[in-house]
């Protein structure tokens, strides 16, 4: 198996608050890693810096043979928009938008064109079940439906990895399922790869890897 993240000695303190305290962690193409541990523990610090939407304070980190350290604002930017996907346990898509305008979004911001942009939307709303909710707002669709127009959102541009904070958190035990279950059919259907935090235990134990954080480290 190819290694997709590199991730040596990461750290992240908060003022005198030490968050991360030495993160090792490597994670393999079509990989489904989940990270488990009490609230505070630092699972979702190091979720952001992870998928660069934070930097750490010390440590390094490569994504696909990209060194993040030496990307600057803009270009770091452009990387995340490209090979990184993004699922949270509230859905964040826009209100005033459709669910396939939702997930266009990502593949606008990249500059793909309108058309092309639209034809893998389709793809992907058929793809997990949507086809005939691709012109619905946020508001006509249920919770589960909210979250799969995210991880389709998430999956537009193809990027190299998803990471997912809490992504069922919202949802009811039967809906939350049906996610998990997804999950797995993306990785056989596309060698997703996927890192999730959550403190759902089904889903952890169903993972490659279940990673436990405690007191800002890391144990298998």
């Amino acid at each position: 198996m190819k290694e997709l993240i590199r991730a040596q000695n990461l750290r992240k303190s908060y003022g005198s608050l030490e968050v991360l305290r030495g993160i090792d962690l490597s994670i393999n193409e079509g990989e489904v890693v989940s990270v488990v541990g009490a609230s505070g523990a630092g699972k979702t610090t190091l979720l952001t810096i992870l998928g660069t939407l934070d930097l750490a304070d010390g440590g390094t980190l490569e994504i696909a043979g990209q060194q993040i350290s030496s990307l600057k604002p803009r270009e770091l930017a452009a990387f995340r928009n490209r090979h990184i996907g993004f699922v949270f346990q509230f859905h964040h898509l826009l209100p005033e938008f459709t669910a396939l305008e939702n997930v266009c979004m990502p593949a606008l911001v990249a500059r793909t064109p309108k058309a092309e942009a639209e034809k893998r939307a389709k793809e992907l709303l058929d793809m997990l079940g949507l086809a005939e909710r691709a012109e619905h707002k946020p508001a006509a669709l249920s919770g589960g439906e909210q979250q799969r127009v995210a991880v389709a959102r998430a999956l537009i541009n193809k990027p190299a990895v998803v990471f997912a904070d809490e992504p069922s958190g919202n949802l009811d035990s039967a809906t939350a399922q049906q996610l998990h279950e997804l999950f797995f059919d993306l990785r056989k259907q596309l060698n997703q790869t996927f890192v999730i935090v959550t403190h759902n235990e089904v889903l952890a134990g169903k993972t490659d890897r279940k990673l436990v954080m405690k007191d800002g480290l890391l144990s298998v």
